[in-house]
This record gives structure tokens, C-alpha cells and sequence, in this order.
């Protein structure tokens, strides 16, 4: 390999990574989650915020480390965040998760979830916090049943669906559109 060529491959591998988190910082969590949902602030990065409506539904089926929250989740803290801080008004914001696939497990109460994992569910403060702030929460049933999850496991406020794909269906005829990551 040429002395220029190595030269820059090293320069890529320890220069970029580092690069890319050193605006950081300018992320914080709030206004409405104190704890979750780090954003930053964009100067005219939502032209007429306060006309500005959303119903989006969020559908996560990855899983995290059992130990750590599901980035996933937090994407709606996050996007709440953002938004009430770039001047949406709250109320202007309808967010529906639906859960299925190896995510299922995360919407167990703490001590279902301990009984299976032998650790408190990193989740549940936050789901509770996202259903506080009008987050409708769905786990599609038949991830549900081939896991064999009850109702009755789930954080209260979750609701059971037939489906994943019913409940992306029916909010999608209801105005939702699907946030595609």
C-alpha cells in the first residue's frame, strides 16, 4: 500500500469517529421528557412551527440489550422533543407505537420482565412517560401469543392488537403516516 494511501485510511479510521460526535453536546433531552429524547436545536429548520400537525406512527420490532432503553422508543421522545422545541405546539402532535418481533418482551411490567431477565425493565419509565404524554402503545398480538405474553404482563395502558399489521392498517386509515426509521 502506498505511504499516502496508509496515510489516510489511518486518518479515516481514528479522525472520522471522532468527528462524528463532537456536536454532542448541543444535544440535550426536553422540553417534555427531562430524561429522554436528546435533540438539538435547528435555527429555520421548520418553517410555520405553529401551523405544524403530526400523526405518525413509529413500528419497532429490534430489541436493544436488555440492560438499556430501546433507542427506538426513545426516537418518539425524541421526535416530541424536537418538535415542541422548534415551536409545535404539543397538542399539535399524535404519535402511535406499535410493538411486535423480539421488541415485545420490552413492553413487560418490571416484574414479568425481572422474572425473565433477572433485571428491572429499562423501558418502562420511559413508555410510561411517552403514554403520559398521549402516546398510544400497541404490541401486535400474534408476537404476543408466539411469545407467549399475556395482556395482563404489560405495562398498564398497552394495548393488545389483533396485529402489527392491523394496527398499521387501521392508523393509517385514521391519517397516521409510518415514520420510516
Amino acid at each position: 500500500m502506498r505511504r499516502e494511501n496508509l496515510l489516510f485510511s489511518l486518518f479515516v479510521l481514528f479522525a472520522v469517529p471522532l468527528q462524528a460526535n463532537a456536536g454532542l453536546e448541543r444535544f440535550t433531552a426536553g422540553p417534555i421528557f427531562k430524561d429522554y429524547g436528546l435533540n438539538t436545536v435547528i435555527d429555520h429548520g421548520l418553517k410555520n412551527a405553529e401551523k405544524q400537525q403530526f400523526k405518525i406512527v413509529f413500528d419497532v420490532s429490534e430489541s436493544m440489550d436488555n440492560s438499556k432503553v430501546n433507542k427506538r422508543f426513545d426516537s418518539l421522545a425524541r421526535f416530541i422533543n424536537m418538535h415542541v422545541r422548534a415551536g409545535v405546539p404539543k397538542e399539535n402532535i399524535s404519535l402511535a407505537l406499535v410493538v411486535h418481533g423480539k421488541a415485545s418482551n420490552d413492553l413487560l411490567q418490571n416484574a414479568v420482565f425481572k422474572s425473565k431477565f433477572d433485571k428491572q425493565n429499562p423501558n418502562e419509565d420511559l413508555l410510561k412517560q411517552l403514554m403520559a404524554a398521549g402516546v398510544n402503545i400497541y404490541l401486535c398480538g400474534q408476537s404476543a401469543s408466539y411469545m407467549d405474553i399475556k395482556a395482563g404482563e404489560l405495562i398498564p395502558g398497552i394495548e393488545m392488537s389483533l396485529s402489527a399489521m392491523t394496527s398499521n392498517a387501521l392508523l393509517q386509515q385514521q391519517g397516521y403516516t409510518l415514520n420510516p426509521f
